[in-house]
């Protein structure tokens, strides 16, 4: 994965940007970054798309912008020189494709079948574009066809939406969505930003899932382990459940049978993915103990602890189950 597919992958949520004027580019992409989305893919379906990226580029400089709607060469040799990062088509066009790759950008074609989606992963595109995805199958079709093609990896847009955005980012080989539901068009025109800032960072919170895993609490070694989860299971109904490090009273109470991590234990916080919950914390400053970080076998966050305590609590995040 290339450094600008990573933080597509990060950021999870792409909102697809038709601007009406040039005026709209810098407080629409502020409005975004206020609200943890700080990514767009901006259409070259109305004319003042290359000037907006050159704006946003100068105004906004933490954005990260692609060039969506590209049928063309000439197109994408405008949105590279205005500093899209990566290009987005509706359809698989081999001659664009090969072009920008060329180049060195990130090419993210539109696909549709599977034909088409081993044609641009042969000729070496970085990911693929599924569209419109709701109308030809949704996750369920990716699911089948990722079952062959297990090395693709897929943005999504096309009916993409808040109800839906899980369902899709919850299938793995697929590292984005695109959509719209968080900025519509009459919004911008009616240069609603506070309510956009607010939209996203709903959007935000649906994409993390954010929920208390368990409760770690300190003890000084097993017996007073052993007597903490005993109370609890005693007080709540709940099943004792020994374990090599610690003593589980249900699922939420994990009492360790030795001191490990916060002065008086830790808390777990379990994310729908703990790469994104990284980048989003690391945006309000929160610091991370990278030597606890553990991954999957596609390189892929499963936990991490914050550093530092909370109240006397370490504080990890986990990947939801």
């Amino acid at each position: 994965m290339n450094a600008e597919l990573k933080k597509v992958y990060e950021i999870g949520i792409i909102p697809v940007i038709a601007f009406n004027s040039v005026d709209e580019a810098v407080p629409l992409c502020k409005a975004l970054v206020a609200g943890g989305l700080p990514a767009a893919e901006v259409t070259f379906r109305t004319a003042c798309a290359e000037d907006c990226i050159k704006i946003i580029n100068k105004e906004v400089p933490e954005m990260l912008l692609g060039a969506g709607t590209v049928l063309t060469c000439e197109q994408a040799d405008r949105a590279i020189a205005a500093g899209a990062k990566f290009i987005v088509a509706p359809g698989y066009d081999p001659k664009v494709c090969q072009h920008v790759i060329d180049k060195g950008v990130t090419m993210i074609p539109g696909t549709a079948t599977p034909g088409e989606m081993q044609q641009a992963m042969n000729q070496g595109c970085a990911a693929l574009k599924f569209f419109p995805a709701e109308a030809n199958g949704g996750v369920n079709m990716l699911k089948n066809i990722g079952a062959a093609l297990k090395s693709a990896q897929w943005m999504c847009t096309g009916g993409v939406n808040a109800k839906n955005v899980n369902d899709y980012l919850g299938y793995d080989q697929i590292v984005a969505v695109g959509g719209t539901w968080m900025c519509k068009s009459d919004m911008i025109k009616a240069g609603k930003w506070d309510e956009i800032t607010a939209m996203c960072k709903e959007a935000v919170k649906t994409m993390m899932g954010m929920k208390l895993v368990h409760l770690g609490i300190n003890c000084a070694d097993e017996a007073e382990a052993e007597k903490v989860a005993k109370q609890f299971c005693a007080l709540f109904d709940l099943e004792y459940k020994p374990g090599n490090s610690s003593i589980f009273a249900g699922s939420l109470i994990e009492c360790m049978k030795k001191p490990f991590k916060g002065a008086n234990g830790h808390i777990a916080i379990g994310v729908n993915n703990v790469d994104r919950a990284i980048f989003q914390l690391s945006r309000k400053g929160v610091e991370f103990d990278m030597d606890t970080l553990k991954t999957d076998d596609k390189g892929r966050a499963t936990v991490v602890y914050l550093k530092g305590d909370i109240g006397g609590f370490a504080v990890h995040l986990v990947k939801n189950k």
